[in-house]
């Protein structure tokens, strides 16, 4: 595991995030999915975002992502989708006809947070800092 640092922060925050093209449309494939991967690798490093894995499929996209911790998954997903939908479909003349309303992508996503720290270890760590008694999910250290 690979901690990052900012300028006041350590961090290792990870998200498992797809979405889908609007209807499921299979036009991911050849220069626009090539086009896509580059869009998306520049939209992510614009925003100090690191793409630890990625995929294309012809009609959705996987991508495991490190984000600094002043950004949501929410913000991110938008600012990818957002940016990549507009760029391809003024590159792609094509993709204009075929998703009308300017909208290249499905209106949701799928995201997971991801570690290598499970939640049982968490609650084992934060459990043996101090015994105050059973039931007690909340201790004070003093």
């Amino acid at each position: 595991m690979e901690y990052r640092r900012g300028s006041h922060t350590v961090y290792n925050i990870e998200y498992h995030v797809v979405w889908v093209t609007k209807y499921r449309y299979a036009v991911l494939a050849g220069e626009v999915a090539q086009r896509a991967r580059e869009l998306i690798r520049q939209t992510c490093a614009r925003r100090e975002i690191t793409i630890v894995r990625g995929s294309i499929s012809r009609d959705h996209i996987h991508l495991l992502i490190s984000c600094p911790p002043t950004m949501s998954p929410a913000s991110v997903v938008q600012y990818i989708k957002g940016r990549s939908s507009k760029m391809l479909q003024e590159e792609f003349p094509h993709l204009q006809k075929k998703f009308w309303g300017q909208h290249l992508w499905a209106r949701g996503y799928f995201c997971a947070t991801v570690g290598a720290v499970t939640e049982e270890m968490i609650k084992e760590y934060v459990e043996n800092q101090l015994d105050e008694g059973p039931g007690d999910a909340f201790k004070i250290h003093e």
